[in-house]
């Protein structure tokens, strides 16, 4: 298994299509942490990205995230990749919480508005 997580400075990033990097992590059998990756973020809003694409094409099939609007989440779902979003802090620390059952989705979704706008609200 493999989870990604979108990453600025060694923390999820509050907002997905705004990241600096995705951390990947490859899980093994046992639940183990055995390998790390760091996957550019490509330019330009999530939803409109081919990351979806190029996380699926690496194997991922689960993303921890802070936020994101419904258009990103529909691509990575069309990509066979279940999120997570709620997520916050050390990335480590977050992909360890989940695979030890301590993370559930929040449910939250960011609204774009305005030409440009990218603020969350809940």
């Amino acid at each position: 298994m493999k989870i990604a997580i979108p990453t600025r400075n060694n923390v999820v990033d509050s907002h997905f299509g705004h990241c600096e990097s995705y951390t990947v992590y490859q899980v093994d059998e046992h639940n183990q942490i055995v390998h790390t990756e760091t996957v550019p973020s490509p330019q330009g809003c999530g939803c409109k990205s081919n990351i979806g694409a190029v996380l699926q094409q690496k194997g991922v099939s689960v993303l921890l995230a802070g936020n994101m609007g419904d258009g990103a989440l529909n691509v990575l779902n069309r990509h066979g990749i279940k999120v997570y979003r709620g997520c916050s802090g050390d990335v480590m620390e977050v992909a360890k919480t989940y695979l030890a059952g301590g993370i559930g989705d929040s449910g939250l979704s960011c609204s774009h508005h305005g030409d440009d706008g990218h603020e969350c609200q809940h």
